[in-house]
């Protein structure tokens, strides 16, 4: 459903946030194998965090119509055990909802691990000790899942945690992630200079209080300072939710585009 997720998106932006009823199954039948009724399809779109609600006889893109500054924004950092997927695993989730500027809630958990590598110990400090009689990995993500509900999915490096995470849901049941992302790292290139931009260097750079790099909860919690940080000098022109998330993309030819219009 990845590229349904996109396309979907994409059909809400031409169309002003709205789709009609037609509108919106032409695009959903298109990606799914199963004969699920409409409806069916809609509840699994938000079971999966995909931001999407239903007025009427509209289909609604939150996104598009919500403010930036009043979203939820889900801030997430994992630590592995391995870089691929597909032969390693979550061994710690750190996650902060963040919404009006203020961290409004948290998730932190170490994962069930029967195989920690002693590199993987030396970057982050975690034992396998720490790692016996944890949530599994089933439960944590389970618990993830339900934390995110629609936020909009956030991380420093975004395309690794996003990726990591989605194929490990999928690999337990819980649906790929529909929740809309943006990478603080592409953001904070778009509103402030800096020298660099990993997040071991901005916490320095910013003046942000000591904290524990390479550990999930507190690298979430400064990604999320760094999207504060990148709020304040968003141009004008970034008003909804889904302005944010265009931006956050964008080229220095559009952006010119923008501010000339």
């Amino acid at each position: 459903m990845r590229k349904g997720f996109s396309e979907l998106t994409d059909a809400f932006r031409k169309h002003g946030g709205t789709l009609t009823p037609q509108q919106y199954e032409d695009v959903v039948k298109r990606h799914t194998t199963l004969l699920e009724e409409s409806d069916t399809i809609f509840i699994l779109l938000q079971a999966s965090g995909y931001p999407i609600e239903q007025e009427a006889d509209t289909y609604r893109f939150k996104p598009f119509f919500t403010p930036y500054d009043e979203a939820q924004y889900c801030v997430i950092d994992i630590e592995t055990n391995g870089s691929k997927p597909g032969t390693s695993q979550v061994i710690e989730i750190g996650a902060v909802m963040v919404e009006r500027g203020k961290v409004v809630d948290r998730y932190e958990t170490f994962v069930e691990c029967a195989y920690l590598p002693e590199y993987i110990t030396k970057i982050t400090g975690i034992e396998p000790e720490d790692l016996i009689g944890a949530p599994t990995r089933r439960e944590a993500l389970t618990g993830l899942r339900q934390f995110m509900g629609d936020a909009v999915f956030v991380a420093h490096n975004a395309n690794f945690d996003y990726t990591f995470l989605d194929a490990s849901f999928e690999r337990f049941g819980l649906g790929g992630i529909g929740n809309p992302k943006f990478c603080t790292i592409d953001l904070a290139r778009r509103t402030f200079e800096s020298e660099r931009y990993g997040l071991a260097y901005l916490i320095e750079a910013l003046g942000m209080e000591e904290t524990n790099h390479h550990r999930a909860y507190s690298d979430a919690l400064c990604a999320s300072k760094v999207m504060l940080k990148s709020f304040e000098t968003l141009p004008k022109y970034v008003k909804t939710t889904d302005d944010l998330l265009q931006f956050s993309t964008s080229s220095k030819k559009s952006r010119r585009i923008k501010r000339e219009e």
